[in-house]
Formats: structure tokens, C-alpha cells, sequence
């Protein structure tokens, strides 16, 4: 990672040099490295799901949690999967390094372990650095926390979210102390989603215990319009909204709002229209 790092801000600064001041040497030698840059980029894609870019004032770290959330247990090797283990240490590194001024979230996952989304959760909260999620595709179960840990929260229309109670795999005993467990996991998401959203608990629990949506299930499954209006998510937005507001954010503004209401003005003009937004 440190050398993906060093690359692009050896590409970053080589552009602001005079004409001339460079030989073919020196030339050769940034393609060389702009080559390896990519290469790093592509390897880093691959292993991890994440990517490191900016706009050459702002370097930005660019997540993504797709799939299902691996917990303890490994999952056959035809699942999709978010490893917790290879995340949390990405998080750690990107508080601390110095050259990233920002974290971008991106979502498209079915949930998965409890104890391992809370706790990627936990550790986007809890950072200081500017942070914005983007829920694309679907947000479901335990990723409805993860999108509400960033500062700021963007959903796509498209997109759905569904929100449901705790589920157990495996072994299960019929006595009361499971309930009690039951009870206190479900405790520890609604206390964590109604810490980091708008949606207060009632509103949440309510949500979650519908029986009039699901043929068999439990919950609700809301689109990206009604995640903003619940006070699920903040915003309804794509990819240039959530980019724009985190900028905003990290140039200290007013926490990306001004940047989220022009992208839905913008969203709203075009819908009136009958268009797509330019």
C-alpha cells in the first residue's frame, strides 16, 4: 500500500514541473512508474476491493463492501464476500496515513455477519477523517448499518434497503436466555442506527417488525426515495453527489450539505423536466 501511495504523489507532483526540466531519463522513468502505479491500483482492486485516487488536490480511498459480509466462518468459495479481516486493517491505515484526505464507502452487499459488519461499522463512526457512504444496488440487512456509520449518507434511486430482525444460523436451543441474546444483539443495532441516522427507534423497530410486506419474512424493504425520506439515509444521490460532498468535507465546508441540496435540486429539475440530469 505504501508504494501505491508514493507513486501517485510522484505522479501527482511530476505534472507541476517546468517544461524542459525534465530529460528523456527522467520521462521514461515516470512512465516506469506511472505503469507500476496502475499495475499497484489493479492488484489492489483485486485483493482488496478498494482503490486509492483524487483529483489532484484530494487523495481519497475508495472502498467497496459487496457481496456477503464474512464473518468467523469462511464461505463457500462461490459467495461474493466482504472479509472483515482484510477491511479493518484498510480502515486503521487509512485514519492514520496522512496522504489520504478522505473516505468514500461504497455498498452493494445482502449482510451477513452480525459481529463483523457492527464492527466495520464501529470503526467508520469512529473515525475522524471525512467519510461518505454510497448505497448502490442494495444495502440489505447488516448493511444498513454500515451505511449509516459515514458522516454523510447517499443512497441511488434505484437502490433498496431492507431492514429486518437478528436471524441465527446453525444450532439454535428453545430456552429463554436465546431470546435474551436475541434481544440484546437487535438492541445493539437499533442503538447504533438511531445513534448515527435521523430515524429515531420507534420509527426503526417499526420498520423492522412489518409483517404486512414480506411473503416470508419479517421487515421492510425500502427504496432510495423512502431510505431519505425515513431518515434512514441523508441523501439521495449517485456517485458525483457522494464524490462532491465529500470534497466539500474535506475542504471544510459545512459538512457536505451544500454540495448533497444542489445534487438534489439538480435531481429534482431533471425529474420535472422528464430528462436526465446533465
Amino acid at each position: 500500500m505504501e508504494k501505491t501511495y508514493s507513486a501517485m504523489r510522484a505522479a501527482r507532483y511530476a505534472v507541476a514541473q517546468p517544461a524542459g526540466a525534465r530529460n528523456d531519463s527522467g520521462e521514461n522513468k515516470d512512465r516506469s512508474e506511472a505503469r507500476d502505479d496502475e499495475k499497484q491500483q489493479t492488484d489492489q482492486i483485486v485483493d482488496t476491493g478498494s482503490v486509492i485516487t483524487g483529483d489532484g488536490r484530494h487523495m481519497i480511498h475508495c472502498l467497496t463492501v459487496i457481496g456477503q459480509i464474512e464473518g468467523h466462518n469462511v464461505l463457500p468459495s462461490q459467495n461474493k464476500t466482504t472479509k472483515y479481516e482484510h477491511v479493518i486493517p484498510q480502515l486503521v491505515a487509512i485514519e492514520e496515513e496522512p496522504r489520504i484526505d478522505g473516505l468514500l464507502m461504497i455498498l452493494n452487499t445482502v449482510g451477513g455477519d452480525v459481529e463483523a459488519g457492527l464492527a466495520i461499522a464501529e470503526l467508520v463512526a469512529g473515525m475522524k477523517k471525512p467519510t461518505v457512504s454510497l448505497v448502490l444496488g442494495g444495502g440489505h440487512s447488516i448493511g444498513v448499518p454500515l451505511a449509516c456509520s459515514a458522516r454523510q449518507s447517499f443512497i441511488a434511486p434505484s437502490a433498496t434497503m431492507t431492514v429486518h430482525p437478528v436471524r441465527m444460523n446453525g444450532l439454535v436451543l428453545g430456552v429463554p436466555q436465546t431470546l435474551s441474546y436475541f434481544d440484546r444483539m437487535q438492541e445493539r443495532i437499533v442503538r447504533f442506527v438511531t445513534d448515527n441516522s435521523k430515524i429515531s427507534s420507534k420509527d426503526f423497530r417499526r420498520l423492522m417488525m412489518n409483517t404486512g410486506e414480506l411473503v416470508m419474512d419479517v421487515g421492510t424493504v425500502l427504496d432510495g426515495e423512502k431510505a431519505v425520506e425515513e431518515g434512514l439515509i441523508d441523501h439521495l444521490g449517485g456517485l458525483s453527489e457522494a464524490i462532491a460532498c465529500l470534497y466539500e468535507m474535506i475542504e471544510g465546508g459545512d459538512g457536505g450539505k451544500k454540495a448533497a441540496k444542489k445534487a438534489a435540486k439538480g435531481r429534482r429539475t431533471a425529474k420535472a423536466k422528464g430528462g436526465k440530469q446533465k
